[in-house]
């Protein structure tokens, strides 16, 4: 059976499955729970340094947005880092980690942008025995407007110098933690690695709004008739997430840093395709907290089951191995030809693609008197349309044209068989299957 042992900058786990640090991971009752149902490591919730007291809203903290059948897919909060006591937390991480040897434990910080702060922080967290820290330079509320969180993430300086200051005083990984609140993702990663952190985990939570109340024109949540910008998370953030991820790991001054991703991973799916865009461990929250700490065993069996199917021994022998596939726009090979194939045996004539393509595409698809539909050649464009709207998987399917066969929209013959091709030649990395 596939071995999903991870390591990850020397910190060894029973599989890749992390939980975030988030609302999970505040207190050793969760923490030991998780451990219990299975997860290889967590974050613990982000801690601040000794002084004045974080003080969290006593009302709503999240806001939500939904899919069919009230499927959470997005999640906004307010919630600011840990309001339990420093000591408290260290504690609890020196027990906890006592007595879970095997699994990963990552302390989550966050103090002001001065060398002391770090300086005296840092000792502390070494005593407790965690495997390493993260550093939170990505919260998008709260406490960005005091200096920290996100305020720190967008100066690539000042995470390139808080890097450097953790390097110095703290002898276990440094992994830092990226916000998405940024224009070019590369430049704080490139930061962190000048600053000699060990990784960076990506992304944090996405700043939001989600919902206007119409009745009170306030934001939700809601305290007391006003509402703020918050973190968004959850499914839906997981494609720009990816993207983020996937800049980093093919960017020529970030090559071979390693990344931790995060970003609305709910499935095993979710995990392999981020490690297949470089991660080397995956990190988890939103699906934790919509279904429980025991989402986490399909997670793992479903990731193992698919290795052993395609031969992977270990997650190693797949991370990154999507990475050279990933391009620019301009590389994209335009003499590839492909048309959609409408299974008449699956077709349960409901119409959307053809209300899709005619309203709104190229008019490449026919109805007839009896709701029987057929893609017009010609017409179409391949812009795969038609297949995102079907509600029957693989009902739709997009078909490449073979060398020799003519393209029916230009009446030139396809010269190449680039079905059989895993990216566009120009593409460094790119193998031809022939």
């Amino acid at each position: 059976m596939a071995d999903l042992t991870t390591d990850f900058l020397g910190i060894k786990s029973p599989n890749p499955f992390w939980l975030a640090s988030a609302p999970p991971t505040d207190k050793e009752y969760n923490v030991r729970r998780a451990f219990e149902a299975g997860w290889g490591g967590v974050v613990w919730k982000t801690l601040g340094s000794e002084g004045p007291p974080v003080v969290n809203v006593n009302g709503p903290r999240y806001g939500a947005i939904y899919g069919a059948d009230r499927r959470l897919l997005g999640l906004n909060n307010i919630e600011l880092i840990t309001d339990r006591p420093l000591e408290v937390n260290l504690e609890e991480i020196t027990r906890v980690k006592a007595d879970y040897p095997d699994r990963a434990i990552i302390v989550s910080l966050m103090v002001p942008c001065e060398e002391q702060a770090w300086k005296d922080i840092l000792p502390k967290v070494a005593a407790t025995g965690a495997d390493g820290i993260e550093l939170n330079f990505g919260c998008p509320h709260g406490m960005s407007e005091r200096g920290m969180g996100a305020a720190v993430g967008q100066v690539p300086e000042y995470i390139e110098m808080v890097a450097r200051w953790c390097k110095q005083y703290y002898d276990k990984p440094v992994i830092v933690k990226l916000t998405p609140n940024i224009t070019d993702v590369r430049k704080p990663a490139a930061a962190a690695m000048r600053g000699g952190a060990d990784a960076v985990s990506l992304i944090n939570t996405i700043n939001s709004i989600t919902s206007v109340n119409l009745d009170s024109m306030s934001p939700e949540p809601m305290i007391d008739g006003k509402g703020s910008h918050g973190g968004y998370c959850g499914p839906a953030v997981k494609p720009i997430a990816m993207s983020m991820v996937s800049e980093i790991a093919r960017n020529p001054e970030t090559h071979g840093l390693p990344i931790s991703g995060i970003g609305g991973i709910t499935t095993w799916r979710d995990a392999a395709e981020f490690m297949a865009l470089g991660c080397g461990n995956v990190q988890v929250c939103t699906a934790a907290m919509t279904y429980g700490f025991k989402v986490v065993e399909e997670m793992i069996s479903g990731l193992s089951q698919w290795m052993d199917e395609k031969g992977y021994e270990s997650t190693s022998d797949f991370v990154g191995m999507a990475v050279p596939n990933v391009t620019d726009w301009q590389y994209l090979n335009l003499n590839y030809v492909a048309k959609a194939k409408i299974s008449q045996d699956d077709c349960i004539k409901c119409g959307r693609c053809y209300a899709a393509c005619e309203d709104t595409s190229h008019q490449a698809i026919s109805m007839t008197a009896d709701r029987v539909f057929e893609v017009i050649d010609e017409e179409c464009v391949a812009c795969n349309l038609c297949v995102d709207v079907c509600p029957v998987e693989d009902c739709i399917t997009m078909e490449p044209m073979k060398a020799g066969e003519i393209d029916p929209r230009t009446g030139k013959v396809v010269e190449k068989d680039y079905a059989n091709w895993t990216t566009h030649p120009n593409n460094p990395g790119a193998v031809a299957a022939e």
